[in-house]
Formats: structure tokens, sequence, C-alpha cells
């Protein structure tokens, strides 16, 4: 084959025709119902467990809609990104399509539950400070859905194309989008939305890991080629006949990395975003981590009393909150550091620890003080950890490591990730990776290269992906399985000279390039026209 792979219908294509059956389409079906019961089930009972009585069943209203559709971004990111981790077992025939992606929508699901949930605030931590602090404000609600459905919109579209676009990519974009029209809209310039720290951290890693993809992929099929003389490694699948026994077990333990290793990364987005959600319909049972152990109190209390100090004694006569949580948010928005920046940190500190000591723990804090604690606690450490980058501080590496203490007891109190929210976007992540999967694994599949993969191939891009998404899981960092994988393929077609479709490489890069300037129009117009719906 030198232009294109066998189109539909010849005998050179697997078969990716063959549905879940009625028992599977059965299964799928009862597996949504039982998800969505399950979420209600435990709102209803975490809600009822921290007192919260429904006066009023409108934000409740939108918090289902909401849930469904940051749900809905999970579902439409299995089947458009994780079609890329079974193209390669489904093309080299080490399984069938419709076994594939069960298999890869179980262990999509298995990522999710056991994944940390650094990445899911390291996604949150994008948007602007003053939304998150009024995430149940009518704002709130504007920002979570024009994100949302930006981010839908945009991967839905790229996947009617088939083209192989990031969701991570998508999501992130969006998020900048809301920060730059919140901010114009309050006057500011739209630079003044976003914290571009965390957004170049983030944008090197989605440049980074294609470039990996591809150098790396490359360079470990050339050592095979080197190192194992196995000739069958490197021919192209005969028709519907499986690889060898040991090539077929490779290819498809990478098929289940890659599957774990998206769901433990691209499923925590998902998971950063209900939390803000819940957090504003909700706040009385997902504000605060009512879950610490006995002891946190007791530690909170030590590393507030040892932060404080480190950043100053007391003012005489006393502090005025209210002008110190102006101070540090100000801080925080315009990055400049003022006379009045770290007495108004000491003086929220200590403010927070004494009413987490009157109330005995985070679990007794009453439904009345619960936004004003949490939006302390988190505007504290979000303060904190901008003053360890800032030289103006002045700060020893002591001071640093003792406010990177008390960082930590104030994130346990307010980012955490509740089982059952990690169960649902599991389930959303995992269902979706078994409907839709065909247009993209079509593209990944026939039209990078343009001689067929082989298994030496599949497997080589397969590990590189799988081991670089597990690195930037570990590193709390969001990077694109469509991009790594896909740039792994063409990595080992370009050292295997056997050469490259250049139409589908210019529509991957224009995807690539796309992608952030599209979302971010579109979920920063979004947001404007929510905002005055809402």
């Amino acid at each position: 084959m030198n232009a294109t792979i066998a189109m539909e219908g010849s005998p050179g294509r697997p078969d990716l025709d063959k549905g879940l059956g009625l028992v599977g389409t059965i299964g799928f079906g009862a597996a949504i119902l039982t998800a969505l019961i399950y979420v209600a089930y435990s709102i209803y009972a975490d809600a009822s467990s921290a007192g919260v009585q429904a006066t009023t069943y409108l934000p409740f209203i939108l918090l289902f809609i909401a849930l469904l559709i940051a749900l809905g971004f999970e579902f439409v990111n299995g089947f458009h990104d994780t079609a890329n981790a079974v193209a390669t077992v489904i093309y080299t025939n080490a399984m069938p399509a419709n076994v594939a992606v069960v298999w890869s929508g179980f262990f999509n699901f298995l990522g999710v539950l056991l994944s940390t949930g650094a990445v899911a605030f390291g996604i949150v931590s994008l948007l602007p400070v003053e939304l998150i602090l009024q995430v149940g404000s009518n704002a709130g609600f504007a920002m979570v859905f024009a994100l949302l459905i930006a981010a839908i919109l945009w991967n839905l579209v790229t996947w009617w194309l088939g083209i192989p676009s990031s969701s991570s990519h998508t999501l992130i974009g969006s998020i900048i989008g809301v920060g730059v029209a919140n901010a114009m809209m309050h006057g500011k310039s739209g630079t003044a939305g976003v914290d571009w720290s965390k957004a170049t951290e983030i944008g090197q890693a989605l440049l980074v890991s294609p470039l990996i993809g591809f150098g790396v992929a490359a360079l470990l099929f050339i050592a095979m080629k080197v190192l194992i003389r196995k000739e069958e490694l490197y021919q192209e699948p005969k028709d519907g006949v499986p690889p060898p026994l040991w090539i077929r077990a490779l290819l498809i333990f990478t098929c289940t990395g890659v599957s774990f290793a998206h769901g433990s990364n691209d499923g925590q987005k998902g998971m950063g975003l209900i939390m803000l959600i819940l957090i504003g319909t909700v706040p009385t049972a997902y504000a605060l981590n009512r879950a610490v152990p006995e002891r946190y109190t007791i530690e909170f209390h030590q590393n507030s009393v040892a932060a404080a100090n480190v950043l100053g004694t007391a003012p005489a006569g006393g502090s005025d909150i209210v002008a110190a949580r102006k101070a540090v948010t100000t801080y925080i928005a315009d990055k400049k550091l003022s006379d009045t920046t770290i007495p108004g940190l000491a003086t929220v500190i200590r403010d927070v620890d004494r009413q987490v000591a009157e109330y005995g723990s985070l679990a007794q804090v009453p439904a009345a003080a619960v936004s004003n604690i949490r939006n302390d606690m988190y505007m504290a450490s979000e303060a904190i950890k901008r003053l360890g980058k800032d030289k103006e501080a002045h700060l020893t590496d002591a001071n640093n490591e003792t406010l990177a203490t008390y960082k930590k007891s104030l994130d346990a109190g307010t980012r955490f990730i509740p089982t059952w929210v990690k169960v649902a976007v599991a389930f959303a992540l995992g269902l979706g990776t078994m409907v839709g999967w065909k247009r993209i694994v079509v593209t990944v599949g026939e039209k990078i290269g343009k001689s067929h993969l082989t298994y030496a191939q599949g497997a080589s891009a397969e590990l590189v992906a799988m081991g670089t998404i597990f690195g930037a899981d570990h590193l709390g960092l969001p990077v694109s399985t469509t991009h790594v994988l896909s740039s792994g393929v063409a990595g080992t077609m370009a050292a295997n000279r056997s050469g490259l479709q250049m139409s589908t490489i210019r529509n991957l890069l224009m995807a690539w390039v796309l992608t952030l300037p599209v979302s971010i129009a579109l979920a920063g117009g979004l947001y404007m026209l929510f905002s005055q719906i809402f």
C-alpha cells in the first residue's frame, strides 16, 4: 500500500463496524442510568449529612444541568481522545475493535478512580481567583457553563472532521477565554485575567509532549530494529490474523497502559470543574473538607501560628479583616507586592485560625460561615504560592518552607475530591470510550503514514505515550494523549521511511494551532453572553 491504506470494505482493513451487541447495548444503558442515580443519591446524602435544607429548587436544577454538562465533557473526551489508545491494537489485529474499546474503557475507568487529583487543581488554578471566590454567583455559573460548552463544541467539531485534536488543549483555551473576557468586562487588560505563569507551565507541557512523542518513539523504533531482529515485528499485519503471542501481549499491554494513563490524567480535568460546581451550589457540603482526620485542627493551628510569625507580628490595636482580604485579593490579581500585602496575609491567616479553633473542626463550621472561611483559605493558599516566587518578598528558604507547610494544611481543607465524583467521571470517560471512536481510529490507523501500521510501530508509539502521560501526571501537568500518540505514530513512520500523508499532518498541525484561539474566542463570547442571561 503506497498512498493510503485500503479503504472501507477492503480486506486490509480491520472490522470497525461490529457494535456492542444487544447485551452490550443494554449494559451500556444500564451503566448510564446507574451512574446518574448514584450521583443524585451521593449529592443528596452529602447535603443531608451537612444539614442542607432545600428552600428553593433552582440551585439544584442548575447543579444538575451543570453536572450533566461536565460529565458530558468527559464523555466526549472519552470517545475523542481514547480512540488513540485503541487504534494500534485494532490495526495490528491484536484485539477486535469492539473488544478493544470495552477493554480501554474499563482501564480508563480504573485510571480515573486511582488518580491523585493533582492535575484537577492545576487546571482550576488557571481560572481568575475572583471568579473562583464567587463561584456560586451568577458570574460563577456563567464561567462554568461557558468553558464547558465551548470545550464540548470544539471537541465535537474536530471529532466530526476526524481530526485528532486535544481535549486538554481545548479546555485550557476555554479557561483562558473566560479569564480574559472577565478581565475585559471589569475594565482591566485581558492579560490580567489569567495566571500566566501557570498557563505558561501548562503550555510548555502541551508543546513539548508531542515533540517527545515524535522523537522518542522514532528512536525507540530504531533501537528495536537494531536489538530485536524478528522479521515479523516489522511486517504489515496479515488480514484478520492476530500477531504472534508475545507481540500481541506487548500491544495489549501498551493499549492498557495508555488507557489507564489517559484516565488518570484527563479524567482529573472534569473532577476539578465538578468540584467548582459543587462548591458554588452546595457550599455547606463541599466548600470545606469535612473528612479531614481528627489531628487536622491541632496541626492547622500550629502551622497557622508558624506562618503568621514568618510574615510578622500582628499590628498594634488589631487588624481590619475586610481591608486585609482586599489587600491579598489585589496582590493575587495584580501580581504586585505592596506595603499592605504581607500584613494583610498575616491578618487573614490569624483570622482563619481563630475561626477554625472556635468551631473545633472544619466539620463543625456553620453553613453561614463556610463560604467565607473557604474563600479565605483558598485566597491565602494562592497568595503564598505567589509569594514563594516573588523576589520582592525577600523570604528566606526556611520561611518559604514554613509557608509551604501551612499551604499544604490549607489545601487539605479546600482541595479534595469525594469518591463519588471520581466514580461519576470514571463512568463518563469509560463509557465515552465505547462510542464514537471510529472516526479518530481511522485517522490514526490509516491516514498518518503511507504504509500500514506495523507491530513495532504501534508498540513504540504507545510505550512512549504511556510513559509521557504517567510522567506528566506525576508532575501534576495536563498533556494531550492525542498529540503524544499521533506524533508517536508519525515518528515511527518517519523512522521507518514509510512516508507521511502530509494532508493529515497538515490537519493535525492546523487543529493544534487553531484549538487555543478558537476555544479562547468561543469561551470568552459565551461567558459574556451567559453573564447577561444569568
